[in-house]
């Protein structure tokens, strides 16, 4: 890298930084809180990732989401997942339209919520495996293909999917195959008290939040590639891959063979090294880093991993949680040798 494209690189995520600033303080006007939250969706924007986001009711994950949306200048649409809803729903579908000059009859499709910037799957657990793949085809191949034609959707193009982790009955738990697409799943948790005393002042008196468009889409964007070309020490690249490898139960190269071993039954794939990397160059990104450190690797490692861990019998029975088992994975994976 020359002395004036690394200046430039360097302006540019000072830029990136900045930005990230001000889209935090137009979120702080409406909520309260969830800083890591934040943070981490702010993570998988720019690295043009999904997440999941799993929280109790009224934790105000719409309101981050519609908030984020209109802080970034973003179309949004929220989808309510429910058990009778179908998979042209979502992605749209073609009607009989007669052309007035000529009388033929010619179809027509009618786009579905899913063209947008940022889609609300709201509760996708409540609908039917064929109505989540659908939605899950889109995000993976960012088009949607009727009657044999492909449209596709305009990038930037964002998947939030909540779930709700304590209402199981009556609903279609997303396969790890499935929720392998997802970059990360995010854990919304309950206020902290001085937090909910805020949040309920707010809520409870004629407040309201004007939040001002900080980027545009084409910002977005810009700054996407950009965080692509950010280098990246082999070294931090090791450490990705050694971490994600020692989730993988029955590799002698796990340096907790027996912890994993007894509660682990399937570990992280490939894609968890990929998303370990590319998360760990955003943040760096965020923060106006030039290189992501090991250190940003670890710190984005919970989402990444959370819900690529599948746990076995031992572990429920002995009360061991996936946060656990990658807790253990972060305190003795070694992080090899600098070359």
């Amino acid at each position: 890298m020359t002395t004036d494209t690394a200046t430039g690189s360097l302006a540019e995520l000072e830029q990136l930084a900045a930005a990230r600033q001000k889209i935090v303080s137009e979120l702080r006007k409406a909520i309260v809180g969830q800083d890591q939250v934040i943070d981490e969706l702010l993570i998988a924007l720019f690295s043009n990732g999904h997440c999941v986001l799993v929280g109790v009711p009224g934790l105000a994950k719409t309101l981050l989401i519609s908030t984020l949306a209109r802080s970034l200048e973003l179309r949004f649409n929220r989808i309510q997942f429910t058990p009778d809803l179908m998979p042209s729903d979502i992605t749209g579908t073609e009607i009989i339209e007669e052309d007035k000059t000529s009388g033929k009859r010619v179809f027509k499709f009618i786009q579905g919520p899913i063209f947008a910037n940022v889609v609300l799957a709201d509760e996708i657990n409540r609908t039917p495996p064929k109505t989540q793949a659908a939605l899950l085809q889109a995000m993976q191949e960012r088009e949607v293909t009727t009657g044999g034609q492909t449209y596709p959707l305009k990038p930037p193009f964002f998947v939030l999917a909540t779930q709700n982790p304590i209402e199981l009955e009556g609903t279609y738990p997303l396969p790890e195959a499935q929720l392998d697409r997802f970059m990360f799943m995010v854990h919304v948790d309950y206020p902290s008290q001085e937090d909910e005393v805020k949040i309920v002042a707010a809520t409870t008196s004629a407040y309201e939040s004007n939040v001002q468009s900080i980027m545009s889409g084409d910002d977005i964007i810009r700054f996407q590639k950009l965080i692509r070309k950010i280098p990246v020490s082999d070294y931090v690249i090791d450490y990705a891959v050694r971490l994600a490898r020692a989730t993988r139960p029955g590799r002698s190269d796990s340096p907790d063979i027996e912890a994993v071993s007894r509660y682990v039954s399937w570990g992280a794939g490939p894609r968890a090294s990929q998303y370990l990397v590319l998360g760990a160059k955003t943040l760096a990104a965020l923060k106006g880093n030039l290189t992501p450190s090991v250190d940003d690797v670890k710190r984005i490692a919970r989402p990444v991993l959370r819900h690529r861990i599948l746990t076995n019998f031992n572990a429920e029975a002995e009360g061991i949680k996936t946060e656990t088992i990658i807790d253990r994975l972060l305190e003795t994976v070694p992080e090899g040798h600098r070359k």
